[in-house]
């Protein structure tokens, strides 16, 4: 699957009331649930990292995963790019793409950035 630009019109939260996903406590559990399955989860996180969203969930992270991440992450320039690099690699060892497929910037993944996008398929 391509990385999609639009994405929040194919979001899995699109019809959910915004109010739900801007949540403590608890309820942040029930908000992160409405992003299990969704199609375009990764671009939606990617977008919250590189935006550095204060506020709600977000690509199945709330905002404290997201400041735990950005802290532990500083020297991430794009998190679109290694997000998206990242599910490249991991399409590709689960054979949905070929051997062959490209990687936009061509970076190699540190083990940490395999880790975190494991997180994110493990979560949803």
């Amino acid at each position: 699957m391509g990385w999609v630009t639009d994405w929040s019109a194919q979001a899995a939260c699109r019809t959910t009331d915004p109010d739900e996903l801007f949540v403590q406590g608890a309820a942040q559990n029930r908000a992160k649930a409405v992003c299990t399955g969704c199609p375009v989860r990764t671009e939606c996180l990617a977008d919250a990292l590189d935006n550095r969203v204060e506020f709600g969930v977000w690509g199945g992270m709330t905002e404290r995963e997201r400041r735990a991440l950005l802290r532990r992450r500083p020297t991430v320039t794009s998190w679109r790019r290694l997000l998206e690099t990242a599910r490249v690699e991991y399409e590709r060892g689960v054979g949905l793409l070929p051997a062959d497929a490209e990687v936009n910037d061509g970076s190699a993944l540190t083990a940490d950035d395999r880790e975190v996008y494991a997180r994110l398929l493990a979560v949803g």
